[in-house]
């Protein structure tokens, strides 16, 4: 950062009190991200000058560091701003010395996340950190899980614009419309996922609004070299269709993948005593461990990161979110095995 103070992990190193879990947390982080290839990345879209002619940019490398903790912590633009000032870990990890360097308001930091919207830059972040993560002998080339989760988005139009976000819909229980379900509110986007069934990280994101059915996006979630495709029959509940009928979808047509698919639990718990049935209860059960790998991803993305709810307006900048988020948590879900090759 400029060379002229420490580097994040440095400093820790340098501390004789106890880490916090922030502190243990943005040391692994600062080891497992790959920084130069990133910066090289955003680099060529990144202004060198002022506009305007005034103060010079803030360092690439800073407002990166800046976006990566706002995934981290789920933070809105101002609350950033403010986390800087009043966090001296984060301040430290972004590289900000609080007594010789400006730091970025809330504006500078909404530029920075335009910047990578309008350039497409959050797929090509994903992109990029499986590269990294391949070329450490961590590919994702084996079997796939395909599996979907709803994010809400705010459905009040006490806002600006006085409406809802109309690229965002409600979605379908069973045979009514409901505004509130386990998941949070039925109003938003879904973030569709194929992940690996082995190493439990995702090679491919796909975002669409509430209404769109599960089995739409299928053939964008499979990178096309899986010998067997783990998919979830029920969708957000039992009357749910899910993925049931996705090996007859027409871009399925003379794959030689298997698909197995998750009995629906209201059939499961209709299976007979009888040796044929308590068969197929046990091949429900490695079904749902290998599935619940898949479910991982989702845990980090909505619990570990705190993203449940949007606060973005548009499919366009969730997506761009969405796979940024996605790539940040392949490096969380492979941190031991990245730290180990370190």
């Amino acid at each position: 950062m400029g060379g002229k103070q420490l580097g994040f992990s440095d400093y820790e190193l340098t501390t004789a009190k106890k880490q916090t879990k922030r502190e243990k947390f943005l040391v692994e982080m600062e080891a497992v991200v790959p920084w130069d290839a990133l910066i090289a990345l955003i680099e060529p879209h990144y202004p060198k000058t002022s506009k305007k002619g005034g103060r010079p940019p803030y360092p690439l490398a800073t407002m990166l560091r800046i976006h990566l903790l706002q995934q981290w912590y789920s933070l809105s633009d101002p609350a950033m701003e403010e986390a800087l000032i009043e966090v001296p870990t984060m301040r430290r990890f972004a590289g900000i010395d609080l007594i010789s360097d400006r730091i970025p308001d809330e504006t500078t930091i909404l530029t920075f996340r335009h910047l990578l919207e309008k350039n497409g830059l959050g797929e090509q972040i994903f992109e990029t950190v499986n590269t990294h993560l391949s070329a450490r002998g961590m590919s994702m080339r084996q079997g796939t899980i395909v599996d979907a989760t709803l994010i809400a988005a705010p459905s009040s139009t006490k806002n600006k614009e006085g409406k809802r976000d109309a690229e965002m819909h409600q979605t379908k229980k069973g045979n009514q419309w409901y505004h509130r379900f386990a998941e949070g509110f039925a109003y938003g986007m879904k973030v569709h996922l194929g992940v690996d069934k082995d190493s439990g990280l995702i090679h491919s994101v796909v975002t669409t609004s509430a209404n769109v059915h599960d089995l739409i996006p299928v053939g964008e979630l499979l990178h096309g070299d899986e010998e067997v495709v783990y998919a979830v029959a029920a969708g957000f509940c039992e009357a749910v269709a899910g993925y049931q009928g996705i090996a007859n979808r027409a871009e399925m047509a003379g794959k030689p993948t298997t698909f197995r698919v998750v009995m629906r639990p209201g059939k499961r718990r209709g299976l007979p005593d009888t040796p044929d049935g308590k068969l197929l209860n046990l091949i429900e059960m490695a079904k749902a461990h290998i599935r619940a790998k898949g479910e991982q991803p989702f845990r980090v993305i909505k619990q570990q990161f705190g993203f449940q709810k949007t606060r973005l307006c548009g499919m366009a900048k969730n997506r761009c979110k969405v796979n940024v988020l996605a790539a940040l948590t392949n490096l969380f879900l492979a941190r031991r095995k990245l730290l180990t090759v370190a």
